[in-house]
């Protein structure tokens, strides 16, 4: 009687999985982003109750003192203090775009210097896959910080608007892009751009800089291109000194006979102008991410996923 045995052959090494081995490396970075995210959140929050209701009211007293000279009683702290940390809430938010762009092309820079990403193509993953990953989890992460942020910004601004006498106007270059999804877009670019600078420069410096340059070169065509991206209104004459409340105006001069003219941007067309650069700037960021795969198998051949 025979026996027949058959080897086993020996089970393949479970791969790490990619989304939490990419979690666990960049733990430090999560965590600062999301305390960033709360602070910042538990800022606006405030701005929008306690210092909005505090500077308002404050202003109504102002408004009551007699018009010349002003010297009745009234909180001109409160008023200062809500200027302040407004001021705060907004530059810290608008500069998320500078800080994905930084971080993006510092960190992956630093992959390639260190020898991090050769050493996972071979044992964990496909180029394709492990640049999938870096591109989309910081994305989500991103995308969803930045959008609770522009939405209590929004919040915050729109209590003030009409109450506060000094109140940012929707037109102000920082206040346009932190109250709306403009600058979620905006943040999306500049994690692109960082991927993208960390992968031609190959180490971390240089990645980190030249995302900054790339990111801040974005923002600042778009911010000239932005006005002319909705059709101007158009005023002459008289009227042009009768324009709503809270209008943009833009360019103005004189037609035949010394007769004054402008176009102008009214409120209503803050939400076209969001859109319309919040477009331009996807199809800007969907360039960039094609130019991180481009440059990939360009430094790897060509890989299948």
């Amino acid at each position: 009687m025979t026996t027949l045995t058959t080897a086993t052959a020996p089970a393949p090494a479970a791969r790490p999985h990619l989304t939490r081995w990419l979690l666990r490396l960049h733990r430090p970075a999560l965590y600062v982003w999301s305390g960033l995210v709360l602070a910042l959140a538990a800022l606006l929050l405030v701005l929008h109750g306690p210092l909005t209701d505090a500077a308002a009211d404050a202003w109504h007293q102002y408004r009551g003192c007699p018009e010349w000279p002003k010297r009745c009683s009234y909180d001109q702290k409160a008023i200062l203090r809500y200027k302040d940390w407004y001021n705060y809430a907004t530059l810290t938010a608008a500069a998320v775009p500078l800080l994905a762009a930084g971080w993006a092309g510092g960190a992956l820079g630093r992959e390639m210097e260190s020898g991090t990403a050769r050493l996972a193509w071979t044992q964990s993953s496909t180029p394709v896959r492990w640049l999938a990953v870096r591109l989309a989890i910081p994305a989500a992460a991103v995308a969803a910080g930045t959008g609770l942020l522009v939405w209590l910004h929004h919040l915050a601004w729109a209590a003030g608007d009409g109450r506060i006498d000094t109140a940012k106007e929707w037109y102000d270059v920082w206040t346009f892009h932190t109250n709306g999804p403009t600058l979620v877009v905006l943040a999306l670019c500049g994690l692109a751009a960082g991927a993208l600078t960390g992968l031609l420069s190959r180490r971390a410096l240089p990645g980190l800089g030249l995302g900054l340059l790339l990111t801040g070169a974005i923002w600042a065509a778009v911010q000239l291109l932005m006005p002319r991206l909705w059709p101007w209104r158009t005023r002459s004459g008289q009227a042009l000194f009768d324009l709503p409340h809270s209008t943009w105006t833009w360019r103005s001069g004189t037609l035949t006979g010394d007769v004054p003219c402008g176009d102008y941007h009214p409120a209503s067309h803050y939400w076209p102008l969001q859109l319309t650069t919040s477009a331009l700037l996807l199809a800007v960021a969907a360039l960039l991410t094609l130019g991180c795969f481009l440059a990939l198998r360009r430094l790897t051949g060509r890989t299948t996923a």
